[in-house]
C-alpha cells in the first residue's frame, strides 16, 4: 500500500509518500509545499492543490494519513490551516485517495510508542523507523513521515482492519 502522510499548513505543508508492505516501510518521497508570506491567501491555496494533486497523481497513494485539526489559541491561525487542509483533502478526494485522520497522541503513540512523546523523540525514531540518515527538514516533513507510518501500524493492526471494513 502506498500511504501519503500530511502535516497540513498554509505556509509550510509536509508530505511523505511511503510504500508499506508486509510491516515494511520503503520511502519513496518526501518534502513540503511551501509558500510565500505576501502571497494572496487564495494564491497560497491554489499552490498547496495543485501541488498536492501533482504528487497524488505522480504516486497513486491508496491512503492519505492527515493529523486532524486541533483548535489553538489564535483563531484565525486555525481557520487559515483549516482552508489549507480542505485543499488538501478535496485533492485527496478527486484522485480516489482514502482519507484517514489521527490526532497528534495517536501518532506519538503509533511511532514511539508513548503518547507524551517529545517532538524531538519523535523525528529520531521516524528516522530511525525509515533508516534515514538524517531528520527531515523542515520539521513538517518528519511530522508527515510520521503521520504515514502511524497509518501503516494502525491498518496493519486487528483494530484498524475492522475500522476499514466498518467504511466500506
Amino acid at each position: 500500500m502506498v500511504i501519503l502522510g500530511i502535516d497540513p499548513g498554509y505556509a509550510i505543508v509536509g508530505y511523505g509518500v511511503l510504500e508499506y508492505r508486509g510491516s515494511r516501510f520503503s520511502v519513496l518521497d518526501y518534502g513540503a509545499v511551501t509558500t510565500e508570506a505576501h502571497t494572496p491567501f487564495p494564491d497560497r491555496l491554489e499552490r498547496i492543490y495543485a501541488d498536492l494533486n501533482a504528487l497524488m497523481q505522480k504516486w497513486r497513494p491508496q491512503a492519505m494519513a492527515i493529523e486532524k485539526l486541533f483548535y489553538n489559541t489564535n483563531a484565525k491561525t486555525v481557520i487559515d490551516v483549516a482552508q489549507a487542509r480542505g485543499v488538501t483533502v478535496l485533492a485527496a478526494k478527486q484522485n480516489g485517495v482514502e482519507i484517514f485522520e489521527y490526532t497528534p497522541l495517536q501518532v506519538k503513540q503509533s511511532v514511539v510508542g508513548y503518547g507524551r512523546a517529545e517532538k524531538k523523540q519523535v523525528q529520531e525514531m521516524t528516522r530511525l523507523i525509515l533508516h534515514l540518515e538524517k531528520v527531515p527538514k523542515p520539521d513538517d516533513t518528519a511530522d508527515a513521515l510520521a503521520m504515514a507510518i502511524c497509518h501503516g501500524h494502525a491498518s496493519g493492526s486487528l483494530m484498524g482492519k475492522l475500522r476499514q471494513a466498518e467504511r466500506r
